[in-house]
């Protein structure tokens, strides 16, 4: 069994990923830090009953993505959501009307995005914006690495259809 310390350890190694992660799930940075403190209750108390060899991150993004959906379903949003997936601090060398085209832009992206089916949306954000492979994606996702690599192309493939973009301008693989 894991001791105490070495629990602190993973969540000082995960916390941040973890957060921004479910920020972008939930589109609430409290809501997100709430849902994190249940991720690691929920982790805390399972971590005797994980194997030595498992992949404790992938672990952690799995606890992550259920407790949001729960989240989610006590909010009402059965589907979750995802509206945040692009930091919109405004840059001030650009100009107003090219600030407006891009929040439009971003409005677009994000009711795109709230279009996915949930899996998809989950393999796109973790696999995008979260920087995992896809063999730590499909246990995450309860899937193989090659469901989660379908998933986040048919992600891709309906924002680029759903934004009229090439692929460069909504991210390819």
């Amino acid at each position: 069994m894991e001791s105490a310390p070495e629990f602190g350890s993973l969540v000082d190694q995960h916390c941040g990923e973890l957060l921004a992660y479910l920020i972008r799930l939930l589109d609430d940075r409290q809501a997100a830090e709430d849902c994190l403190q249940e991720v690691y209750l929920k982790a805390f108390r399972a971590h005797g009953r994980l194997p030595l060899e498992s992949n404790r991150r992938a672990w952690l993004y799995r606890i992550a993505t259920n407790t949001a959906r729960s989240v989610w379903r006590r909010q009402g949003r059965e589907d979750g959501r995802v509206t945040r997936l692009v930091d919109e601090a405004e840059d001030p060398q650009i100009q107003p009307d090219e600030q407006l085209e891009r929040s439009a832009d971003l409005i677009r992206l994000r009711a795109a995005v709230d279009a996915l089916p949930y899996k998809q949306r989950e393999a796109l954000l973790l696999r995008r914006y979260q920087g995992l492979a896809y063999e730590a994606i499909g246990p995450i996702l309860g899937c193989s690495p090659q469901s989660a690599r379908a998933n986040a192309y048919q992600a891709l493939k309906k924002l680029r259809l759903l934004m009229g973009s090439p692929a460069s301008q909504v991210g390819g693989e």
